[in-house]
């Protein structure tokens, strides 16, 4: 920024009285002080109340009105307020421009008093500058000739106005006026006040006497009061001293109530802050399970490969029974630990010098205990929750198939509703075609009635009345064969609906179970390798307890090929805990078991050949342990549908869909062209009916011409004709006319 004038005015008392002014328009944002500027609410809110027209809402809105101690969002306002004045002005001296960022961070009055001399000039130069310079004129003395020393030097720097750009000069004598008038009005008031201050004396030093007597008095009550105020102070200051006083306990009490209220309300202000992230995340998941609802519904037809399923289901029954089976076999295993116990027995001597370890391994198990009840009461809250979880995953695949349902009702409806349209439209065609005949049959009974006898014969002849009723008849059976016909192919497609949906509704219901069941499989599955590794762990800690360990892991690794079920689990984690309490028995007897090992060595040589003899059996069992492995895996894969997807049974209820789908196809291609037949013959029906009418038509003007030009010629009616030759006279008229008969459309 370049170097500005000095300014015929001090600039820290143009800044305060800039402030007081700005004080006059009752902004809501507080303009007590600079430091409240610096934020730039204020004086956009000004500059609003200046020029609605110019600072608009729009641009109001613009102007952040949370800053806090943020000098950048300061900054970011006070830089819109400046562009706004500098495009109100179209010129504007560069010793004028405010430094902002002086006025952000050091809060200065210097640039602050700058910023506020434009708004001033702007307040000057808008449509209400009478309201603002009268609004000038209310205030103190010294304010006003510091905002005219401001007003006068904006006028100097020849600043122009934008929005009255043409009344510059008329801008100018309106405010040499105005400072004029404000000057003879000062003086003016300067001497109303010199005559005031006159008077005023002389009538205090009439009531000064008065007023000394008066303030005496009071004077010396108010110290009475103070002396009877400063003992009340100091008993109450002992009460509160003396805790057992009411007084003082009463306080303690409320203090207790007050820090007691704080927390609490700290604790429900932590509550709410952590439901409100609760809420915000049970909504995203709640939008990712709209999704996924919507991308199983895109997939509904995938929903039939789902019936092969139920056959697969079946087999796992089958093969759960043969499970059972091997688990009464591994019941007999387990039996076998009472063989390991003795072995515990003999190795009591070695494990002495594991005592130190031992001691640890209880503490650490009387923490995992006090962890198990946790654990179980988490168990209970995890299937709790799979329990809604599956009720809720059921109801949304019934909701979801019930609304299937409804749209296709909803189709059935919207295509029987076509139906019944074109019915009505071919309705109304038929009765159109009846009053067209039933008018054309007027006017020939007209006609015949005014003709002669023979004439009437010919006519009663030639009409074709019979054919008319005839169509009529085979048109009314052919309508009601048809309804028939609908009905049983109705019916027929309503009950493969309703085997369909049966069908349907089964298929969802197996899905939901199949997703649960391979979930809970899952979990019962974590949880038997979570329980392995915590006693491979404990086995690593003590190698006495290793023989323990691996015939524990092996019975869970037996226990893993089986199809996981909750009760069968249970048993096998009641049989863990008791193996667990006779452990520790064991240690218990052997602390109190301390045998000389220097007496017994023969003793620990044979101990040395049996553990020898452990480890190989050891070996044995990881080998076994890895086959019940294999065959595990082996087991899994069998279960697993998506393993093995090219069963026979399965390809064969695949070609029976795939037919009952053919036949559906087959049905509705029947059925429309059954619909198709019957337009058909509706139209070739009209189109015959149309046929004989204008046949008819035009056999009566031939009858009616042959017959006036045979009285014209001869004065008086030809004798009647034979029907025969009426028949032949009518072809032969046909034929020298040569009408054309439009062909019916067979669209």
């Amino acid at each position: 920024m370049e170097e500005t004038q000095p300014l015929p005015q001090s600039e820290l008392p143009l800044c305060d009285s800039l402030i007081i002014w700005l004080q006059t328009f009752n902004t809501a944002a507080p303009c007590q002080d600079a430091k409240q500027l610096t934020s730039g609410v204020a004086m956009a809110q000004v500059l609003h109340q200046i020029d609605v027209a110019w600072f608009d809402e729009s641009w109001l809105s613009r102007i952040k009105e949370d800053t806090g101690d943020n000098w950048r969002i300061k900054a970011s306002n006070l830089k819109k307020v400046l562009q706004g004045i500098m495009s109100y002005y179209n010129e504007i001296s560069e010793e004028l421009i405010p430094d902002l960022n002086q006025i952000t961070e050091c809060s200065d009055s210097v640039e602050l008093g700058r910023l506020l001399q434009l708004i001033l000039g702007c307040a000057v130069n808008c449509e209400k500058k009478q309201e603002h310079i009268q609004n000038i004129m209310t205030l103190e003395e010294s304010v006003q000739h510091v905002v005219m020393t401001a007003i006068q030097e904006l006028m100097s720097k020849e600043i122009v106005s934008s929005p009255t750009n043409d009344a510059v000069g008329e801008l100018e004598q309106q405010l040499k006026r105005a400072l004029e008038e404000l000057q003879e009005a000062l003086a003016e008031k300067e001497e109303l006040r010199q005559r005031c201050q006159e008077l005023d004396m002389q009538e205090i030093l009439i009531q000064f006497e008065d007023k000394v007597t008066a303030l005496q008095d009071e004077k010396n009550s108010l110290v009475s009061e103070n002396e009877m105020m400063n003992e009340k102070l100091d008993q109450l200051d002992g009460s509160f001293d003396d805790p057992n006083t009411m007084v003082a306990k009463k306080y303690f009490h409320a203090q207790l109530q007050l820090e007691q209220l704080q927390e609490e309300n700290f604790r429900l202000e932590a509550a709410k802050d952590d439901y409100r992230v609760h809420c915000e995340e049970l909504e995203k998941q709640l939008i990712e399970f709209q999704h996924r609802n919507d991308e199983l519904t895109s997939l509904a037809e995938e929903t039939r490969a789902l019936k092969d399923e139920i056959d697969v289901l079946r087999a796992t029954s089958d093969k759960a029974n043969k499970l059972e089976s091997t688990v009464e076999i591994y019941r007999q295993k387990l039996q076998d630990l009472n063989d390991l116990r003795k072995q515990v027995k003999t190795l009591q001597e070695t494990n002495m010098m594991y005592m130190h370890n031992t001691v640890s391994l209880e503490e650490e198990l009387k923490k995992a205990n006090a962890a198990r009840t946790q654990l179980e009461t988490y168990k209970r809250q995890v299937q709790d929750l799979h329990v809604k979880l599956s009720s809720e995953s059921k109801r949304a695949d019934t909701l979801a198939f019930e609304m299937k349902r409804l749209e296709e009702k909803h189709e059935a409806l919207l295509k029987e509703k076509e139906r019944l349209i074109e019915q009505r439209d071919t309705l109304k065609e038929t009765n159109e075609e009846l009053r067209c005949s039933q008018v054309q049959q007027d006017h020939l009974n007209q006609a015949d009635a005014s003709a002669t006898k023979s004439y009437e014969n010919l006519a009663a002849e030639i009409m074709p009345v019979e054919y008319r009723e005839v169509f009529i008849r085979l048109q009314h059976e052919n309508k009601m064969l048809r309804l028939q016909q609908e009905g049983t192919e109705n019916e027929r497609i309503e009950e493969l609906q309703e085997q369909l949906e049966q069908k349907h509704r089964k298929m969802n219901e197996l899905e939901t179970e199949q997703r649960l069941s391979k979930e809970r499989i899952r979990e019962l599955q974590q949880q038997i390798e979570d329980l392995q590794k915590s006693l491979q762990e404990q086995g690593s800690k003590s190698e006495g307890e290793s023989t323990h360990g691996l015939a524990i892991s092996n019975m869970v690794s037996d226990c893993e090929g089986i199809e996981i079920r909750e009760p069968k689990r249970d048993q096998t984690v009641e049989k863990l805990t008791e193996v667990h309490e006779e452990l520790q028995k064991k240690q218990e007897l052997i602390e109190d078991l301390q045998p000389d090992v220097n007496q017994n060595v023969q003793k620990i040589n044979e101990l040395e050949a049996a553990l020898q003899k452990k480890d190989e059996d050891m070996k044995a069992m990881e080998e076994r342990y890895k086959m019940y492995l294999e065959k595990a895996r082996n087991v899994i894969k069998t279960l697993d549908p998506k393993l093995n997807p090219a069963s026979a049974e399965i390809m064969l209820l695949r070609k029976q869909l795939a037919e009952k789908e053919r036949r559906i196809e087959i049905l509705e291609s029947e059925c429309k062209v059954a619909k198709f037949r019957d337009y058909e013959e509706k139209l070739i029906v009209s189109a015959w009916y149309n046929k004989s009418l204008a046949f008819q038509k035009l056999g009566m003007e031939s009858r009616l011409v042959s017959s006036s030009g045979a009285c014209k010629d001869t004065g008086a009616c030809a004798p009647a004709r034979s029907f025969l030759a009426q028949q032949r006279h009518i072809t032969s008229t046909r034929r020298s006319l040569s009408v054309k008969v439009p062909a019916a459309t067979t669209d």
